[in-house]
């Protein structure tokens, strides 16, 4: 019979490697949603979450391409890797077993009140959603703590919104660590001419009791020193990444928790299992869940299967971060290069190209229409 894969996490990564394997061999999605929640652009989930949701929130019935995978809804407890077992939870707590010839772990990573593996149904997703809106329509001075790409994203789309008095606070003398220095100075004047209040050189104080994978209020202390900061909303991006990975056995971790693995995105020691996306040590910037990661592991596992093991595909992490951070704005979507470089996309261009050619088609395979709320 055919081989048997399964996918650890459905989410950004193992979406498309699901669509692209499903022709194939016999595919078992697990996953704690009924849906693909992406973890990408905040900024526009926060400030105009019906755009967002119309591209980023599709529940798995609209993938036709998923119609030939089986997925379970749950979360893994265990994976035993001499029977080739996988345990899972489901909603009602019960477990269940799935047998795999292959295994693909693309469980992500959590590093903020977006990213979690909290087992959910789609009202709870929803109504989650809502619950956000809520917090930040009712805001009128909103903090964002964190200079990555999740905060600079979230401050900058809210400032271009207009309702609010927003400031963002991060540790460096520029935001974005880890991209190239021209894209970081780019971004600081950006934000501040998109009306952004920057405060550089702000490392918050973050006790046990303040949970940073939620949204607060109140007061925010530095450990650098300067006065505390009064919001009525606060947006913690601190990159606090806890890697979703509890369930594997210790030897297939790094120190941090995340999956060790080779530069073909195989698991050391284990023939049969690969991991990619947020939760794979690939790089400082465990950078497979863009840079085309998937594909890497579509091919690999293509050729392992027909058991061909020489000249598979090696997983290239450019030196800097790149993308777009500020999503598609009115102005457009600009993407930041590994270089520094920028390039910009028009508006209509990154709609109809980019998420519905790229996104839609090119990535998930198509979609059903989506169903009348």
């Amino acid at each position: 019979g055919a081989q048997r894969v399964v996918i650890a996490g459905m989410g950004d990564t193992g979406v498309p490697i699901a669509v692209r394997l499903a022709r194939h061999c016999d595919v078992v999605g697990i996953s704690t949603r009924p849906a693909l929640v992406s973890g990408q652009e905040l900024g526009t989930r926060i400030a105009h979450p019906r755009r967002w949701r119309e591209t980023y929130l599709v529940p798995f019935r609209r993938f036709r391409r998923l119609d030939r995978v089986r997925i379970v809804h749950g979360a893994i407890r265990s994976v035993d890797p001499v029977e080739q077992l996988v345990e899972v939870e489901g909603p009602d707590g019960s477990t269940t077993t799935e047998a795999y010839d292959w295994l693909v772990v693309a469980t992500g990573a959590s590093n903020g009140f977006w990213r979690h593996d909290r087992i959910e149904d789609l009202a709870e997703v929803l109504e989650e959603h809502d619950e956000v809106a809520r917090r930040i329509d009712a805001a009128h001075t909103v903090a964002v703590v964190g200079g990555g790409p999740s905060g600079v994203s979230v401050a900058d789309n809210l400032a271009l919104a207009g309702s609010q008095d927003v400031h963002l606070f991060h540790s460096g003398t520029l935001p974005l660590p880890g991209y190239h220095p021209r894209a970081r100075q780019w971004v600081a004047d950006r934000l501040r001419s998109d009306g952004v209040t920057v405060h550089p050189e702000h490392r918050a104080e973050i006790s046990d009791g303040i949970a940073a994978d939620r949204i607060t209020s109140g007061s925010i202390s530095w450990s650098t020193g300067q006065e505390p900061f009064e919001a009525d909303a606060t947006i913690w991006a601190v990159g606090q990444v806890r890697p979703h990975s509890s369930f594997l056995p210790a030897a297939m971790l790094d120190e941090d928790g995340f999956v060790r693995v080779d530069r073909q995105l195989k698991v050391p020691g284990h023939p049969n299992v690969l991991a990619v996306g947020d939760v794979a040590a690939t790089d400082p910037n465990r950078s497979s869940a863009r840079n085309f990661g998937y594909r890497v592991v579509v091919a690999n596992l293509r050729r392992l299967m027909s058991g061909r093991n020489r000249r598979l595909r090696e997983f290239e992490a450019p030196q800097y971060r790149w993308g777009s951070v500020l999503g598609v704005q009115d102005g457009g979507l600009v993407i930041l290069q590994p270089d520094g470089r920028r390039v910009r996309v028009p508006r209509w261009m990154a709609h109809e190209v980019l998420l519905r050619l790229f996104v839609q088609v090119y990535l998930y395979g198509t979609l059903r229409p989506r169903s009348p709320a």
